[in-house]
Order: C-alpha cells, then structure tokens, then sequence
C-alpha cells in the first residue's frame, strides 16, 4: 500500500480534534463537573457536531449516488444506499432523532424500554442488556479493527478483495485516517469518565468523513472504475 500524505482537509480535521480533544483531556482531569454537564453534555456541541458529521457522509454518499448511479453496477448502488441509510440512521440516533430539539415526549414503550427514556434504539434495554453496548460497542469495535488496520494491510495483496470493495463501493482508509483513530481510541484510557465515549463518537464521524471524501482507492468514486 502506498504511503500517501494527507491531504489539507485531512490536516483540518486532525487539527480540529486535536483542539477538541485537548479541552477534553485537560477538563476532564482538572474539572470534571465541566467536562460533563457542559462540555460533553446531552445536547451539547460534541453531540450535535457527532451528528452533523454523520449527516455529511450520508449526504456526500447521495451526491455522488445520483451523480454516478448510471455508470455504475447494482452492487455499487447496493453499497452506496447501504451508506446512506447507515449513516442517516446513526446521524438521527445521535440526536435521538430531534426528540429533544422538538420537545417531543417519548412513548410509554420507550420510557419502560430505554435506558435514557429518549426515542432511539442505541439505548435500548434487551434482558437487562443495552443494545449499544452489545452491539454498537462490541460488535462496532470488531468491525473497525477489521476495517481500519486488518484489510488496509492485505488490500495490495488480494485483487479479490480490491475489485469486492470496488464493486459494493466500499472506501479504503489512507495509513494515516487509521492511524488517526488508533490515537483517538489510546487517548480514551487517560480522560477518567463514562461520558468521554461522546469524544469518541465525534472522532469516529469526522475521521469517517475524511475517509469517504478522499480513499485511498478514490476511483471506486469516478465514472471509469
């Protein structure tokens, strides 16, 4: 795999979590309190910028739908819907689809079912067991080792797997996006809080965003792949 230096979008966006996660770091060890019920709080600006940028690659994935859709095969358009739901579904997740924007109460099954009584389905209760931790954290957590550090490193060496990701339309992460979020996921061990997973969850979607607007294999995004 070609090593490839990042471009100046790439540096924006490390340079804006690097601001981000610096504030963390340093309230969540000197002002807790902050950390939490300002910084990192329901409603907050992490939450909404979380969202936002979710919403960006849906959209960006749409763009580009409509834009190439005629070129391309029906596994590409397969791929590419995949996206787009995926990530307006995670953009609404994180806001609890504007429950709270719009004042809207939940429903009695939510207040019995959720584990913050809000109108989504991250925090549901199963048996006693969060669907989030099941499976937007345990499950997510195997396929982003997957993604981010185990098929960049045998991509050159399977053509199978680069004509897969080709044909469903499945962006490769350049050395360094990966590299970006081995560094986000090492800084969670030193922010002493159960809420610094909201940093985390705005790392994911501005690193993702930078992924699906420049791949590596950034022809899987062009008339002629």
């Amino acid at each position: 795999m070609t090593f490839k230096t990042p471009t100046k979008t790439d540096l924006y966006g490390y340079a804006f979590l690097l601001f981000v996660f610096a504030i963390g770091i340093y309230t969540s060890n000197t002002n807790m309190n902050f950390f939490e019920n300002i910084f990192v709080r329901e409603d907050g600006s992490v939450e909404y910028a979380t969202s936002f940028m979710l919403l960006c690659i849906s959209l960006l994935q749409l763009y580009r739908f409509f834009k190439l859709n005629k070129y391309k095969g029906y596994l590409w358009k397969i791929g590419m819907i995949g996206f787009i739901v995926i990530f307006f579904f995670g953009a609404g997740e994180e806001i609890s689809w504007g429950q709270r924007i719009f004042n809207i109460e939940s429903s009695e099954y939510f207040i019995e079912n959720n584990a913050q009584k809000e109108m989504n389905l991250h925090n549901m209760v199963v048996n006693g067991t969060k669907v989030n931790k099941l499976i937007f954290s345990q499950l997510l957590t195997l396929i982003l080792i997957i993604y981010l550090i185990i098929i960049p490193v045998i991509y050159q060496k399977s053509g199978q797997l680069k004509n897969w990701m080709a044909k469903f339309a499945i962006p490769l992460p350049h050395w360094h996006q990966s590299l970006a979020f081995v560094v986000a996921t090492i800084t969670m061990f030193i922010i002493p809080s159960s809420k610094k997973w909201e940093l985390y969850e705005l790392a994911f979607g501005v690193i993702f965003f930078l992924i699906f607007l420049n791949p590596y294999n950034i022809r899987i995004y062009s008339k002629t792949e």
